[in-house]
Order: structure tokens, then sequence, then C-alpha cells
């Protein structure tokens, strides 16, 4: 770990509870919110300042295909003074001091903005995902659909976690939700660790088509619309975007 990391193992729960009292009473969010906080924030941190490669160096299979200079460390980096730099007041080169206060103010208005997300928007979410899952039997009897009371929230990384917790032992294939319009979608489950993998896509014949065409070939009424790619789907009920996936899990295409 970076000094930064040990910092944050000793006291980043004192530092949560400090912007989030109310955790202070709720060991298991705060433990949660420790770990996801780490997991999304710090880790990086830590593996860039102690040379940990994004890519481990003892396979010959994968190959890094571009270099991100957007991060913390990087935006950090830069606010170093460059070897040549003169400042135009001065004369001189730039102020280390007060080039770090700077770099600190940085780094505290990106750790507060992940910590806001994982604490106002993740956590509640969390819940949400939760009752879904452990009702998914009465979604559909497979136990591989789920369904959400809205669209929006960010249950990608929460399911993997809850299937895991809640040991779901037949990976859930599909989500299904509302989108700000009303309109019903549904949404194939990423394999855990890639983006654009499904675990399984919508069927082939489906993708690209829409409206009426759909609900032709699909043999469901109310489709609105397949993604060309098979990963998300709509229809303009809940029924009809149930059957969708239903009828996806019995084509395993």
């Amino acid at each position: 770990m970076s000094a930064s990391g040990l910092v944050y193992k000793h006291y980043g729960k004192e530092v949560i509870t400090e912007y989030y009292p109310e955790l202070k009473n709720e060991d298991s969010n705060l433990e949660w919110v420790f770990t996801k906080m780490y997991g999304s924030f710090m880790e990086a941190i830590d593996a860039i300042d102690t040379g940990v490669e994004p890519i481990p160096d003892n396979t010959d299979e994968l190959e890094l295909q571009y270099f991100d200079s957007t991060g913390l460390s990087a935006r950090v980096g830069r606010t170093n003074p460059r070897w040549n730099e003169v400042d135009e007041a001065t004369g001189k080169s730039p102020d280390p001091d007060a080039r770090f206060e700077i770099a600190s103010s940085m780094c505290g208005v990106d750790f507060l903005s992940v910590l806001t997300k994982i604490v106002e928007s993740d956590l509640p979410a969390r819940s949400i995902v939760e009752g879904a899952v452990q009702k998914r039997f009465e979604c559909d009897e497979s136990g591989e659909i789920i369904c959400l009371p809205a669209g929006g929230l960010p249950w990608k990384s929460q399911l993997y976690e809850l299937e895991h917790d809640l040991k779901v032992t037949t990976p859930i294939k599909f989500v299904l939700y509302t989108d700000q319009a009303g309109m019903w979608r549904i949404q194939c489950v990423s394999v855990e660790g890639k983006a654009f993998e499904n675990r399984l896509s919508l069927p082939a014949k489906w993708r690209g088509v829409r409206d009426e065409d759909l609900s032709s070939v699909a043999g469901i009424e109310g489709c609105t619309f397949c993604h060309s790619a098979g990963f998300i789907g709509g229809n303009k009920s809940y029924e009809g975007v149930l059957k969708m996936g239903r009828v996806a899990l019995k084509s395993q295409d």
C-alpha cells in the first residue's frame, strides 16, 4: 500500500463519518462504504504509487490497448513544476508548496465526489437491488430475471456483489425496469468483469428490429425496439417485457 492507502486504512472510517455521521451507528453500511471507497478510489492510487502494472507482466496474451492520462494520479503529477517552468511574475521556478496545496485540494474534491456517490446513490440502490434479487422467483420462476421499480439506479456492480453475498447459484440474466418516458426495458446482465459480453443476449433475430416488425418477429405484443448489439430492448408493458425475457431465456442463442 502507498502512504495514502495506509492513511485511509487507519483513518478512512473516521473521515467517512465526518461527512456522514449517521453511518457511525450503521456498522455494516459503514464497512460497505469503507470497502467500496477503497475499490473505487484508493486502490488505483495505491497501485500507481507502488508500481503495479494494470496488466500482469507474467502473461503474453494480454496487451494494454491504450493509456489514460486523465486519472487523479496523472492530474496530480501535472501540478508539479515542469523542469523548465518559470513564473512570469517572479522569474523563478514556481513554488512547489503552493503547487502541493493545489494538488491536495484536487484530491479532496475527487475523494468527496466519489464518497458522495457511494453513500448517497450506491448505498440506497443496493437495498433496492437486494430486494429485487430476493424476490427474483416472484418475477419469474427461473430466478434469472429481476424487476427494479425504476431505471437509472446503479445496479450492475450491486448485482454482482449481491449474487455472491446471497449465494445465488443461477446467475441472473435480465433486468427489467422503466425508463424516464415510462417505457419498459429489458437489459442483459454482462459477464462480471466484462463491459460488452452478456451472460445471455437477446435473440439474434430481434436485433435491430423495431415496433410492429419486432412484435411480429418475436411473437410478443407491444415491442418497441431491440438494440442491434442485443444487450437491451423495450416493450410498452411489463407483461410484454417480461415475456421478452422468458422467450430469450428459452432461445439461449
